[in-house]
């Protein structure tokens, strides 16, 4: 994505409906922007202010009702804990399992038979303390929504594989805790423009998160196989597919998680 800086610190994002910007005066003095109304600068892009105080800057954008209670409820997800107690918990563990494997029954909850699917032992609930319960959900929502594209990297199908494979599902755990930090949206406001699209996407699809996280395995995946990575080589891969997505999210005509040219990986 393009850059455009004005006398303050004007930057050119996707478009946005004129209900999620703030309103002010365009960029006043370089040491003190304040925000102001979004001016056009073609190509369906909206230039937006940086708030700066010393050397901090900060997004202007403010979300509307719809799309604060649609980041509500995707905040409550992401802080709830995996709890094997959880009747509902318990339920998301088997339908991962039947999904994964629709033609092996699955023994109990706690079984060697989950290391077949990449957990680091016979308790997959205690690989989801980093990220929490929605590392659970994206998984099964990966393996309901793109079930051709989720059997083939858990089975390791096709394509030309590396010399060491990658834990499928604490893979997966690791992109949901990745995606938590890349996103930041604990933050009180937005920090980056990453953050400001996600927010955009959000309040078109309620499963953005979901999708941008089938999107993130699909480029970890191809970023892995493409170098031959290694074991030590997995918080590397990790940055490098970071990187991807937020490269993808800041293009001009990326206002959908299904606009980032990566989303036509998955099938």
């Amino acid at each position: 994505m393009s850059f455009r800086r004005t006398h303050g610190s004007c930057v050119g994002m996707p478009a946005l409906p004129p209900s999620s910007l703030s309103r002010c005066n365009s960029c006043a003095s370089p040491d003190d922007a304040t925000c102001g109304t979004p001016t056009r600068t073609g190509k369906g892009l909206t230039c937006v202010c940086f708030k700066r105080k010393g050397n901090h800057e900060q997004v202007c954008i403010n979300l509307t009702p719809p799309q604060e209670e649609k980041l509500r409820r995707l905040k409550r997800r992401m802080k709830a804990h995996f709890d094997a107690s959880k009747a509902e918990h318990q339920e998301a563990l088997r339908a991962l399992w039947c999904a994964a494997y629709p033609d092996e029954a699955l023994h109990c909850l706690v079984s060697d038979q989950w290391k077949e699917m990449g957990w680091q032992g016979r308790d997959p609930s205690t690989d989801f303390r980093g990220a929490g319960f929605i590392s659970l959900e994206n998984l099964l929502f990966f393996a309901k929504t793109f079930s051709t594209s989720f059997q083939r990297l858990l089975k390791k199908q096709g394509g030309k594989g590396a010399a060491w494979e990658y834990p499928f599902a604490v893979a997966g755990v690791n992109i949901t805790f990745m995606i938590m930090q890349m996103l930041d949206l604990d933050a009180t406001k937005s920090r980056t423009f990453v953050r400001a699209v996600f927010l955009q996407t959000l309040s078109e699809n309620e499963w953005a998160f979901d999708l941008l996280y089938c999107v993130a395995f699909v480029v970890m995946d191809k970023q892995w196989c493409e170098r031959n990575a290694t074991y030590m080589e997995f918080n590397d891969i990790l940055k490098s597919t970071r990187a991807q997505l937020e490269k993808e999210l800041l293009m001009d005509d990326v206002l959908r998680i299904e606009d980032m040219p990566s989303f036509s990986l998955l099938c």
